[in-house]
């Protein structure tokens, strides 16, 4: 997958979902907490898509639990031609590097990720986390909860600052406030913007639905 330009990612957690993501998406995010028997399915999948494997835990905004299964089938989801990356967290890939390196072995990309639910810290404490990230995976993640239009403004700088210093990040504000960051922050650098397909199946606060983010980065551009 190349990160070099823009990925829009359509965020699922049915993989039947994907001929209906084609007319927009570069690739499908495949939420492999949220699905029944995730295995199976990239078993048989046969779309046209990309897949960006993600098992999130509870903390980072999923379901899955935090045990060795639910690296061991993140792994194996890097075995399948047709996942081009997989999503793994900042706070695991640190204790758990091996996994990065068995995607990479598998000629997979790793997103590494962090997600705060709370607020949006300093422009500087974003730039440290993306810099970590980006030292253990192709693109750095980072999505925190805007209160006010300056977290916004936070996040958007940190984005562009990464950026020029030759990262590659992806970046969005959630929540009602930060939720135009979707759409503005690839103006900025950032190089994944994730949305669902159907719009009553979103996956974090203040997304928008897929066909409505492509309308709005295709005006942009």
């Amino acid at each position: 997958m190349d990160f070099d330009s823009l990925v829009l990612a359509a965020a699922t957690a049915d993989l039947s979902d994907e001929p209906a993501a084609r007319a927009h998406a570069d690739a499908v995010e495949f939420r492999m907490d949220l699905a029944d028997d995730p295995l199976d399915a990239l078993a048989t999948y046969d779309g046209e898509l990309p897949l960006i494997a993600t098992n999130r835990t509870v903390e980072e905004g999923g379901e899955a639990p935090e045990n060795s299964d639910r690296l061991d089938a993140l792994a194996r989801a890097a075995e399948f031609p047709t996942v081009a990356a997989i999503d793994i967290e900042l706070a695991t890939v640190t204790d758990e590097e091996w996994l990065a390196d068995e995607a990479r072995d598998h000629d997979a990309d790793c997103i590494v990720s962090t997600h705060d639910f709370d607020a949006t810290p300093s422009r500087s404490a974003m730039e440290g986390t993306l810099a970590r990230a980006s030292e253990y995976g192709t693109v750095a993640k980072l999505a925190v909860t805007a209160t006010d239009p300056d977290d916004v403004l936070d996040l958007l700088a940190a984005t562009h600052a990464c950026t020029e210093r030759g990262g590659r990040v992806a970046t969005m504000a959630m929540g009602a406030i930060g939720g135009h960051s979707r759409a503005i922050a690839p103006l900025y650098g950032s190089r994944i913007a994730y949305a669902p397909v159907d719009p009553e199946r979103a996956t974090a606060p203040g997304q928008y639905d897929l066909a409505t983010l492509a309308g709005l980065l295709d005006t942009l551009d």
